[in-house]
């Protein structure tokens, strides 16, 4: 008797869209105002300059006014009179839906055929959802099952993959929409503390559509593998607050990351990060870049030669960190250029925990 094989599921390809504006520069000018004569406007300049980070997008359109003082072109962020939650919510209302629309429509597949949504976002909310909305906005069969991957932060893709993956190898005639959407810049905090300042200017706005079915185009997506940091549960937060949304990212985060990458490369179990293979017999590496002192932690970490993290690094120069929408970039990247073969991605977040899976690039 023929042994039956599991139906596997693959990204066949990858959207993306970011806001018209890029904010890194203006943001830096920006803190510099705040921290003017202060021991702390050096220590940030010399760090931001370290970032890795080029340029980062927001629907704020930034302006520099003739007192020199950098602002945006709405007053959404005043000194002193940041808005409440209420309003950014609002916001995120006005925006998501135009960017999202545009990540998915530059998919370029006929999306009546579209049977599973699954969207991600720990920036905003919103109802009727976001998914609702982009079911009557983009004509999808209204009967279309959705799932909301909602307020699990950088690492969400992962996630929503891993629902994708299931999906599609118990119904696999199934054709699953994986939107990951971010706008950051919607939550700055009205602070002088340099860290979370620094926090703060990792992060950009972004959106990833992506299309996976069972045909063999792509990625093929294989083990999934999920497992938290021990002890560091206080190290990434991201609360709700009458200020919107504030987010804490321990000094100590690339540390931790840097440990548990090493002991995995020692323990190299079946049932591991390496899944009990070397870390040279993957060809690619595709890691949410969370930082540049992120993916310094995990090259150290697993002894990687120089150059493995390119696609993630490449990414964070162009776009920062977008949450949960960057590892779908850095995958966009491994589709479009990467040779053939087996790949590990990866993407840390709120826990301290880490979701990991294998691919093939075919």
């Amino acid at each position: 008797m023929q042994a039956h094989q599991a139906t596997v599921a693959h990204v066949n390809r990858i959207s993306t869209a970011v806001p018209r504006h890029d904010v890194h520069e203006a943001f830096g000018r920006f803190v510099g105002g705040l921290l003017e004569g202060r021991r702390e406007a050096v220590l940030f300049k010399r760090l931001a300059g370290r970032s890795g980070i080029e340029r980062r997008f927001s629907s704020f359109q930034p302006v520099e006014n003739p007192d020199g003082f950098v602002a945006d072109t709405e007053g959404f962020y005043v000194p002193g009179q940041f808005p409440p939650t209420s309003r950014r919510m609002a916001r995120y209302g006005e925006v998501a839906p135009q960017l999202a629309g545009e990540a998915i429509l530059g998919l370029d597949t006929d999306l009546s055929t579209i049977t599973h949504l699954v969207l991600a976002s720990c920036t905003g909310f919103m109802a009727p959802g976001l998914d609702q909305v982009l079911v009557r906005q983009l004509g999808l069969d209204p009967g279309v099952e959705r799932t909301v991957v909602g307020y699990m932060g950088c690492y969400a893709a992962v996630n929503s993959l891993r629902l994708a993956h299931h999906i599609v190898r118990s119904q696999p005639d199934a054709r699953v929409l994986v939107v990951t959407i971010e706008l950051c810049t919607l939550h700055f905090q009205d602070t002088t503390d340099v860290e979370k300042l620094l926090s703060m200017l990792l992060f950009g706005d972004g959106c990833a559509a992506a299309l996976v079915t069972a045909e063999p185009e792509g990625v093929a997506l294989d083990e999934f593998l999920s497992f938290a940091l021990p002890e560091s549960d206080g190290l990434i937060t991201w609360d709700i607050g009458d200020s919107g949304f504030d987010m804490h990212l321990s000094g100590h985060v690339p540390q931790r990351i840097q440990k548990a990458m090493a002991d995995e490369r020692a323990r190299n179990a079946p049932d591991g990060v390496l899944r009990g293979r070397q870390p040279e017999d993957y060809g690619i590496y595709a890691v949410h870049a969370g930082g540049k002192a992120i993916l310094d932690a995990v090259e150290t970490g697993l002894e990687l030669a120089k150059g493995r993290l390119d696609w993630s690094r490449g990414v964070l120069k162009d776009f920062g960190n977008m949450s949960s929408a960057t590892l779908m970039f850095v995958l966009q990247r491994v589709i479009a250029g990467a040779t053939p073969g087996p790949g590990l991605a990866m993407a840390f977040g709120p826990g301290l925990a880490c979701e990991t899976f294998t691919f093939r690039k075919i």
